[in-house]
């Protein structure tokens, strides 16, 4: 009895070992990936393999958009500085006490516009000083002058020395020259009249206020009472690797008008578009890069000086080029190559040949031809000459597009 327990225990064993041996055998068997290499995988329905990735012994589903054909612009990017034209620093020319300020910090001013006023009550008494001086200068020449047109009338008739003429002819440069100065004074007091009314050099927008109305303020001050920059237009300083300049010198040389775009840091908003307005003369060593500087109209005052933009020029537009997206590109021991879905609903590996890229959409220069269609999700398990079915073609069918319910239920495409 109990040796035909014990053999029947050892065999209830055996059978959970057989049984849990199968069981792994089969789940090795079923997610084993797919081998073949490049472009390749089961065969749907090939024997001593699973299924494809389809329904069993079906045709693969994939995604599908058509290669087009269109002007395809060529951009190098890099990273921007915006940089003002103009940035002044307003400070008085003459001292005394700040009495009105005339501007709202942040304000756009004119060229011209009066920003404030010191007090101007001192230079009007030196103004008025040096007016009564040069009057008094000019009646003293004036009665010189007479003096030397009666001593000439005597010399004539010989009754007074020449050396009382000459004397008489000196008085009178003497007076002619302290007009002179006087006169220098009273414009020299003006103009400090004058500069009592403190002006915007230069169209702008205003910074914020650093002095306040009440402050003595000295000529020439270090803080300055207001900063206008200039802000319309703006330029943008970048620069490019030396690999990238040929292109673009040559044709910025040859007075084609290069495109230049400004983006935010996440590339996501478009600040401005200009244009490049000039170049450095030589190239930095240390980066092996050249400096450029693009000029922008700035409408909306979305650049703001010292900002971080990131910048795409346009050195060429490449016109009726063959597009394909880049999602269908794939790259292998064979080269760059992509599915072509040929008539049938089979697909080809076909090798190409790209140009640049955008990210989303590629050049490709040879390989394709607008129309056809290439493979854009499916391709892991597809190989040369395999069965597809088409269950969501993004190409330009516009009819599919604006129409995605034709027949049957919604959210049904039309068999293709």
């Amino acid at each position: 009895m109990t040796n035909l327990a014990s053999r029947a225990g050892s065999g209830r064993r055996w059978l959970f070992v057989l049984a849990a041996l199968a069981v792994a055998a089969l789940l090795a068997w079923w997610l084993w990936p797919s081998g073949g290499g490049e472009g390749a995988g089961n065969r749907p329905g090939a024997p001593g393999g699973r299924p494809g990735f389809g329904a069993f012994g079906g045709p693969v589903p994939v995604r599908v958009e058509a290669v087009r054909q269109g002007d395809f612009p060529v951009y190098h990017k890099a990273l921007g500085t915006v940089t003002p034209l103009n940035t002044v620093s307003v400070r008085s020319r003459v001292g005394g006490e700040l009495m009105e300020v005339l501007f709202e910090e942040g304000q756009r001013v004119d060229a011209g516009q009066l920003l404030a006023i010191i007090d101007p009550r001192p230079y009007r008494v030196a103004l008025q000083q040096a007016e009564g001086a040069l009057a008094q200068s000019r009646a003293q020449l004036r009665n010189a002058k007479v003096d030397l047109e009666r001593y000439k009338g005597l010399y004539a008739e010989d009754s007074i020395a020449k050396q009382t003429l000459d004397t008489q002819q000196a008085l009178v440069a003497q007076y002619e020259g302290t007009v002179a100065t006087n006169q220098a004074a009273v414009n020299e007091a003006r103009l400090n009249l004058e500069f009592t009314q403190i002006k915007s050099p230069i169209a702008g927008r205003l910074g914020l206020r650093q002095l306040d109305v009440g402050n003595l303020v000295t000529a020439n001050a270090e803080t300055p009472l207001v900063v206008i920059t200039q802000t319309q237009p703006m330029a943008i300083a970048f620069t490019l690797p030396e690999a990238d300049l040929p292109l673009v010198v040559s044709r910025f040389r040859q007075g084609n008008p290069l495109g230049v775009q400004a983006w935010d840091r996440g590339e996501r908003v478009l600040y401005g578009e200009g244009v490049l307005e000039s170049l450095d003369n030589q190239i930095d060593t240390a980066t092996g890069t050249l400096r450029f500087k693009a000029r922008f109209d700035n409408e909306a005052e979305m650049l703001i000086p010292n900002q971080f933009v990131n910048i795409r020029l346009r050195a060429q537009v490449l016109e009726g080029a063959t597009l394909a997206p880049s999602a269908a590109v794939q790259f292998g021991t064979r080269g760059t190559f992509v599915y072509v879905v040929k008539e049938d609903n089979k697909v080809e590996l076909r090798s190409i040949t790209t140009g640049p890229s955008d990210g989303a959409v590629t050049v490709v220069e040879d390989g394709l031809a607008p129309g056809e269609r290439v493979v854009l999700e499916g391709t892991d398990r597809l190989r040369d000459g395999a069965e597809v079915e088409v269950v969501d073609n993004l190409a330009t069918d516009e009819t599919a597009a604006d129409n995605p319910v034709v027949g049957g239920k919604s959210g049904e495409r039309p068999a293709r």
